[in-house]
């Protein structure tokens, strides 16, 4: 039966061009002990989707279905998604695509129970190249084996664990807000309506000046990249009386500096420098390159060489200071901030501190039976000489990520290297970097006692993201999946990034009580109902984690 976070969660997993179908080329098979074999075709499928009718031997895995699922299902079924034969086969000829075939291959099988990796690659790019496009009942059609056996026994297995991890999400999602209240409530008062709106923008005007850098040698900190140019768009504040902190925006995979505009200009109306870079490699630019077999994929490297780009934009900054007007006496380059997003949260956190973990690594990646999606791109790590690489930056005093990812490649041991103030932002929704694993348990493990966890209920990955055209976006991505409007999201990361920043680098203790949950129900617009804990709870979020999951459950 389909359920409405199995169907997000595969539907996920199609607009993202690893779409599986769990159905057969003429007919699916299965075994379901101890009643013996079944089998449906694929003709009472077609029919089904293109016209809405049963057949007699439908009805027989149909008629237990409430009406409401089954118009689910075949919208699901008929569903197309806008992705060309060239972006599936980059993607599935890709080190994380085969990965990801590989493990769907052993639940979707050939005819003779083979892994149906072969299978599911070719029908992937042949029902994308076909006038009727990508949909799942055409990747039937194309599925290079007579039938698809179903193993029953692992998908059930598979859909059940998910099924339990996301029940077991939405308890701790509903415990974090009740932390919340509650301390909200014990909290003394405050009339938010008679403090500064600091939603508001603030009075400096911005002058917007792009770099064009370009790293000829790593010196050996890099074992592969020489050299690596990208641009850099700096937010000036006009009229600054003395050197301004730094804070810096590093995008996530598929992104680029435009990424986070909003936010840059929030704080640079506030008198914070803001410096916005393309990572050369895996940004939107590179990323729809590699998609269109221009480019390589992202090498394992480049979790080394992404927090050096920042080490490197730094130094030129400092350079800068000195011999540009432009950037004289307006720098404070030993106050520096750090955002990041998915990949970019990674970036942060690992010139914050975190150090990766090797024989974490090597326990989960090998093999990787996870169904957190951002493992397939974290245990690229395991091809990564295990050695100690000098990312650590003491010029970054605070770091505000969202949506990072961090769970295997840094783990917990990682994690607690990290000693400068963190500020971790959730989506309850996000299926790429879960909110459990990747920033709930993280939170728990970092050692500073100014740590603070933003939670958004409904939140998805995208939901941070400034507003992009689709026709201008790398992929496609369904409405469905970047959920509500986002607008309120923004505002919560610029007060959010707002507060912080003006609280832990230039130590304005005046704007610690909009990092308050009670500063976060007072701003909060359903249905993104905004939740901020802080250190002070992290004590009972690590006894709730301990109690309703398995050891290290919550990294699954």
């Amino acid at each position: 039966m389909w359920t409405k976070p199995v169907a997000y969660f595969f539907g996920v997993i199609s607009s993202l061009a690893f779409i599986t179908p769990a159905l057969s080329a003429e007919r699916i098979e299965f075994n379901y002990p101890p009643f013996g074999d079944f089998d449906i075709a694929r003709s009472d499928l077609e029919l089904f989707v293109n016209e809405g009718k049963i057949t007699k031997d439908f009805a027989f895995y149909t008629n237990r279905t409430k009406p409401e699922q089954l118009a689910q299902l075949r919208q699901f079924l008929s569903t197309k998604f806008s992705l060309s034969p060239t972006i599936i086969s980059q993607f599935t000829y890709s080190p994380i695509g085969e990965k990801m075939l590989q493990r769907f291959g052993e639940l979707l099988q050939t005819q003779n129970r083979q892994n149906g990796f072969y299978a599911l690659r070719s029908a992937l790019i042949l029902s994308a190249a076909s006038p009727e496009g990508l949909t799942l009942i055409n990747i039937v059609k194309h599925y290079s084996s007579p039938s698809i056996r179903l193993n029953l026994s692992e998908t059930i297995e598979t859909m059940g664990q998910l099924s339990e991890l996301l029940q077991k999400r939405d308890i701790v999602i509903a415990k974090i807000q009740q932390l919340a209240t509650q301390e909200a409530a014990n909290s003394p008062a405050i009339d938010f309506a008679q403090k500064p709106d600091i939603r508001k923008s603030g009075e400096f005007n911005i002058t917007k000046i792009t770099l064009n850098l370009h790293d000829r040698s790593r010196d050996g900190r890099s074992k592969i990249v020489l050299e690596r140019k990208y641009d850099v768009d700096i937010y000036l504040p006009q009229s600054i009386s003395a050197p301004a902190p730094v804070i810096v925006i590093s995008h996530g995979l598929a992104e680029d500096r435009h990424s986070f505009v909003y936010l840059a200009q929030h704080l640079a109306s506030y008198g914070f420098v803001v410096a916005a870079l393309d990572h050369p490699v895996a940004n939107s630019q590179q990323f729809k390159q590699f998609l269109t077999g221009i480019a390589s994929p992202p090498q394992p490297t480049e979790l080394i060489d992404r927090p050096l780009d920042i080490k490197y934009l730094l130094d030129e900054l400092q350079g800068l200071s000195q011999t540009d007007s432009r950037f004289k006496d307006k720098l404070n380059l030993q106050q520096v901030g750090l955002i990041g997003h998915s990949l970019g949260g990674y970036t942060a956190l690992a010139l914050a501190g975190g150090t990766l973990d090797f024989a974490k690594i090597r326990q989960e990646c090998n093999p990787n039976r996870s169904l957190n999606i951002s493992t397939f791109l974290q245990c690229r790590a395991i091809d990564l000489k295990p050695e100690n690489y000098p990312i650590k930056d003491d010029r970054i005093k605070a770091i505000m990520v969202m949506n990072p990812l961090n769970s295997v490649v840094l783990g917990e041991k990682g994690m607690k290297t990290i000693s400068v103030p963190v500020m971790m932002v959730a989506g309850s929704q996000d299926i790429f970097t879960p909110a459990v694993p990747e920033q709930i348990r993280p939170f728990t493990n970092l050692p500073s006692q100014d740590k603070y966890l933003a939670v958004i209920e409904n939140a998805t990955h995208f939901s941070v993201q400034s507003d992009v055209p689709t026709s201008e976006t790398v992929i496609p991505v369904p409405q469905g999946l970047l959920g509500p409007d986002r607008k309120s999201v923004h505002l919560y990361m610029n007060v959010l990034g707002l507060a912080f920043f003006q609280t832990h680098l230039r130590d304005r203790p005046e704007y610690k009580s909009y990092l308050t949950p009670a500063y976060a129900q007072f701003i909060t617009q359903p249905p993104l109902n905004l939740s901020v804990v802080n250190s002070g709870s992290g004590e009972a979020i690590t006894q709730l984690l301990n109690q309703i999951y398995p050891t290290s459950g919550a990294n699954k």
